[in-house]
């Protein structure tokens, strides 16, 4: 079939993507299901910032690729082996295919998936196949910029109908990596304080699951004024402008002490060395970034002894997204995880680069194509 689609050939492009064009919306043949997949009719698809450090060339990929990775959408077609699915069902799509068989999936760390992270690796599907005609890759087993998409049907997690496409798609990305961040790798415990290094999608959702955790003490960092007003708005109890005395005034925030866990969402290797230092003596520290491979962490190596402090990393929020997808969705329908107050911005297909200029400049949070 015909599918409209925005194609990254080439990683590195200068800013401003309004002229230097990297993601070119061209028309595309889109193969039907293989075994164990579903062909998708894309609702709404988010834009983060995993798919601009793709476009920046700071999160190498094969090229040319269909980008996009969060997303939600309508099921249309169905392969041969899929029995839990039925067309018409509503899904929300996880960028880390769990295979369900593998040591990683067996024992609950499906964001961990071998087969998983080698096929989106080499930009295939889960089962090694690529459905899009043509030397075009997928992106992380979705590649949402696009009005139809084949996936594995480990990719998919069922969603009420009623939860708009928009809404839905944050909970693929944003929202199981922040809210899983603060939940299933920080461990969160009710009146403990947290930090939390950066306020886009990703930060302000941990924000919101710090919220349901109980946190008592919640100090948001961003470099953007704009964000710490939403911050404030969405439930931090503090905020800090990011520049010159940060980890100073994140310690003085609670209590001189430093915070009890740490969530870092901006993928800099400086920033998570503040956000380290901001704990206390026994905090953990949790960094859900994707710097560049080139760059490195220098940290106080008798810190980890002598002060027992935790430094871990956490893909996909630690979630199993079969599990924790409905979890999260109804907290949403239930009032207490506002996740649509992330979305900031919905877009056409084709306003795609200038879309990535705003999340670029730090002037949207959520933005979403919505088909």
């Amino acid at each position: 079939m015909k599918v409209r689609g925005a194609v990254l050939r080439e990683m590195g492009l200068p800013a401003p993507y309004a002229e230097s064009r990297p993601l070119e919306v061209v028309e595309l043949e889109l193969d039907g299901p293989g075994p164990g997949e579903l062909l998708i009719r894309v609702g709404a698809a988010g834009l983060c910032h995993s798919d601009l450090s793709v476009i920046d060339g700071s999160r190498p990929r094969v090229m040319p690729m269909v980008l996009g990775h969060e997303a939600a959408g309508e099921v249309v077609a169905i392969g041969a082996g899929v029995d839990d699915f039925e067309t018409g069902d509503h899904v929300i799509l996880s960028f880390v295919p769990a295979c369900g068989g593998c040591e990683a999936c067996r024992s609950g760390r499906a964001a961990l998936c071998d087969p998983g992270a080698a096929a989106n690796a080499s930009g295939t599907l889960l089962g090694g196949e690529r459905r899009w005609e043509g030397d075009y890759n997928h992106h992380l087993g979705v590649s949402a910029f696009a009005d139809h998409a084949v996936v594995s049907a480990r990719s998919a997690v069922k969603v009420d109908p009623s939860v708009p496409f928009e809404v839905a798609a944050l909970f693929g990305c944003a929202v199981l990596t922040g809210v899983g961040a603060v939940t299933n790798s920080a461990g969160v415990q009710l009146g403990e304080s947290v930090a939390i290094f950066g306020l886009g999608g990703v930060g302000l959702a941990a924000l919101l699951g710090a919220r349901i955790a109980g946190a008592a003490k919640i100090v948001a960092i961003d470099v953007l004024q704009s964000k710490l007003d939403l911050a404030l708005e969405l439930g931090a109890t503090d905020v800090v402008l990011a520049g010159e005395g940060t980890v100073e005034n994140v310690r003085k925030a609670t209590g001189g002490k430093g915070a009890h866990k740490a969530i870092e969402t901006v993928g800099n290797a400086a920033v998570l060395g503040d956000a380290y230092a901001a704990t206390r003596r026994g905090g953990t520290t949790v960094t859900v970034g994707l710097p560049h491979p080139s760059k490195m962490l220098e940290i106080s190596a008798v810190s980890l002894v002598a002060e027992e402090r935790t430094l871990r990393g956490s893909y996909l929020g630690s979630c199993v997204p079969a599990l924790d997808v409905p979890r999260y969705v109804e907290l949403y329908q239930a009032g207490r995880l506002p996740v649509e107050k992330l979305l900031t911005h919905t877009i056409a297909l084709d306003e795609i680069n200038e879309g990535f200029d705003r999340l670029a400049r730090g002037e949207a949070v959520r933005q979403a194509v919505v088909f």
